[in-house]
């Protein structure tokens, strides 16, 4: 089995700079560089969203939403089995609860952006901005 842990949420400004973690571990848990990763977040009354994600290391590509393109930014710490989300200029829209998610079965794989294309998620660390 492999578990996902998402940390580093907490209360913001708009305007301000936080650091998400994912980490991976389990009793079946490779080096999580054989993962693909990838953030989506839920605010209150909407349904999840796709955040970002960053494919396995061979192909290392990221991908972001609209939303947040130009303020997140995604990387891989494979030595720490992490996967980190800086995120810049935060908005008021940004609270959300935002969970991790990774991913082992290649065959899934198109743009990292649906919920399908994973198999492991975390149960979500909370994110508040206010203005």
């Amino acid at each position: 089995q492999v578990q996902v842990t998402e940390s580093g949420g907490g209360s913001m400004q708009a305007g301000d700079s936080l650091k998400l973690t994912c980490t991976g571990s389990g009793r079946t848990f490779s080096f999580f560089g054989n993962y693909a990763v990838g953030w989506f977040r839920q605010a209150p009354g909407q349904e999840r969203e796709f955040v970002a994600a960053v494919g396995w290391r061979g192909a290392n590509t990221t991908t972001y939403a609209d939303s947040v393109k130009g303020r997140f930014t995604i990387s891989r710490d494979d030595a720490k089995n992490s996967v980190h989300l800086q995120m810049n200029m935060l908005k008021v829209e940004d609270t959300a609860v935002y969970i991790c998610a990774a991913g082992a079965s290649s065959w899934k794989w198109r743009t990292l952006a649906t919920s399908s294309e994973y198999d492991w998620w975390g149960q979500g660390t909370q994110v508040i901005v206010s203005a």
